[in-house]
């Protein structure tokens, strides 16, 4: 059985869209979907955007093998109730599959299920995430995450990849390449797929490192080592990784693979460059190392973007 815990104020797609993904792969796999919605305080619960969904109440049950807590803007209040992060341990403690979409992340860390763990989240909500768990091996710029029994996705419709990935996991490939097909997804993104919101925030970077990445996005062609970064910002290496990782949410290496990919999508989308002569260019020396990079972060290689783009 599937629970998804909702709580006052909770996003809508949140909790729907995964919801979709595991009634629609049951569908497909021949068995009835077994899927409750689950709050602390049984009954309708309203989502941020006014729409209600029916919850039932948080009891221990043998049968709930999987809990998707969702996010939105009543996750803070909802990780202050004690009957919810008890809940939440208990169902862990017992080897249940426990995820996060988006902000439901904040539920799983104050319950202490990700301290030490790899997670991931919103981007937007990285740097007040860092500070506030700075146990938790955060990894920004990844759409979904898997340490243990403890998953967590990223914004929104990140929780319905994590939702296809635990298809995989429960019914195999063929049926959530078929739930994927039902939802008119494009293709199942991988965990590793970077968040390409938070590539889009590096175009314009402000804050305290802001000078420095734009002078970074300007010489990419250099090997923009962390040491180089360091002495451009006028800071011990060592701490100036820990100062950028604080203010940006990642790491000064990963910000600078992100600048790149960017540049070299925009080359390789609105140009007939070689694809090498773009790799040289923008840092990344090989060809096959932006391949990887542009997997990662698009989920296509170069080539099937820029085909894409002409074809648009």
């Amino acid at each position: 059985m599937i629970g998804v815990l909702i709580f006052p104020d909770f996003q809508l797609l949140d909790a729907a869209g995964p919801i979709s993904v595991f009634e629609i792969a049951a569908r497909f796999s021949g068995s009835a979907p077994a899927i409750r919605t689950l709050a602390a305080t049984p009954g309708p619960v309203r989502s941020s955007s006014g729409v209600e969904m029916l919850a039932r109440g948080l009891k221990p049950s043998s049968a709930l093998t999987t809990l998707i807590v969702a996010g939105g803007e009543g996750v803070r209040t909802a990780a202050t109730c004690p009957k919810t992060l008890a809940f939440v341990r208990a169902l862990a403690k017992r080897g249940v599959r426990v995820a996060s979409v988006c902000s439901g992340a904040y539920i799983l860390a104050e319950a202490g299920l990700l301290d030490g763990r790899r997670a991931t989240t919103h981007w937007q909500r990285t740097r007040h995430f860092v500070s506030a768990y700075p146990k938790v091996k955060l990894e920004a710029d990844r759409i979904y995450t898997r340490d243990g029994n403890v998953w967590t996705s990223a914004g929104i419709s990140a929780g319905i990849d994590l939702a296809l990935a635990m298809v995989v996991e429960d019914y195999g490939d063929e049926i959530a390449q078929r739930t994927a097909k039902q939802l008119v997804l494009y293709h199942r993104r991988s965990g590793g797929q970077s968040q390409f919101s938070s590539l889009l925030e590096l175009k314009s970077p402000t804050g305290r490192f802001g000078p420095l990445l734009a002078w970074a996005r300007e010489h990419l062609d250099a090997p923009l080592t962390v040491e180089d970064m360091a002495e451009q910002a006028g800071m011990s290496s060592r701490h100036f990784t820990r100062a950028f990782i604080a203010e940006t949410g990642t790491t000064p290496s990963k910000a600078v693979e992100r600048l790149r990919i960017e540049v070299a999508r925009q080359r390789v989308q609105s140009s007939s460059e070689a694809i090498e002569r773009v790799a040289e260019t923008t840092g990344f020396r090989d060809p096959e190392r932006m391949r990887r990079a542009f997997i990662r972060a698009f989920g296509q290689p170069p080539q099937s973007l820029r085909r894409a783009a002409r074809a648009g």
